[in-house]
């Protein structure tokens, strides 16, 4: 059964079935490009996390990523330059770091605030009591 467009009233397709269209077709564009890349990768360099060592097999070839090492994913030179293989724990952290040296939060939920605790503010002051 082939989805027809929602006809509204004034027999246009509604904006939200338009939307839904494009957020579908991005996601299906996305998905064969990570396949494209991630399957030549997959072919170019040995089953290894490039960080931490740890080979794959067949078995658990899916914990296996492909890291853009420029951060572009659309990027994907056909000799593999831009692409290290991370292990799903090793590419987490790469990009936990990333965001760390910009500067950036790395909670989710936290809107950038930073911390107003000093833990240490009143050191000297609490060093300088004498104990009894």
């Amino acid at each position: 059964m082939v989805n027809q467009p929602k006809v509204g009233a004034g027999g246009t397709a509604s904006s939200a079935d338009k939307l839904d269209k494009i957020v579908a077709d991005a996601r299906r564009a996305a998905e064969q490009r990570d396949q494209g890349y991630r399957e030549q990768a997959l072919k170019i360099y040995p089953w290894v996390c490039g960080r931490c060592a740890r080979t794959f097999t067949n078995i658990n070839l899916r914990e296996l990523t492909v890291h853009h090492r420029d951060h572009n994913h659309d990027n994907n030179p056909p000799n593999g330059s831009n692409w290290e293989l991370l292990c799903l724990y090793c590419h987490d952290n790469e990009h936990q770091r990333l965001l760390e040296a910009a500067g950036g939060v790395a909670e989710v939920g936290n809107q950038g605030s930073s911390a107003t605790h000093s833990p240490f503010a009143d050191l000297k002051a609490l060093l300088g009591k004498k104990t009894r």
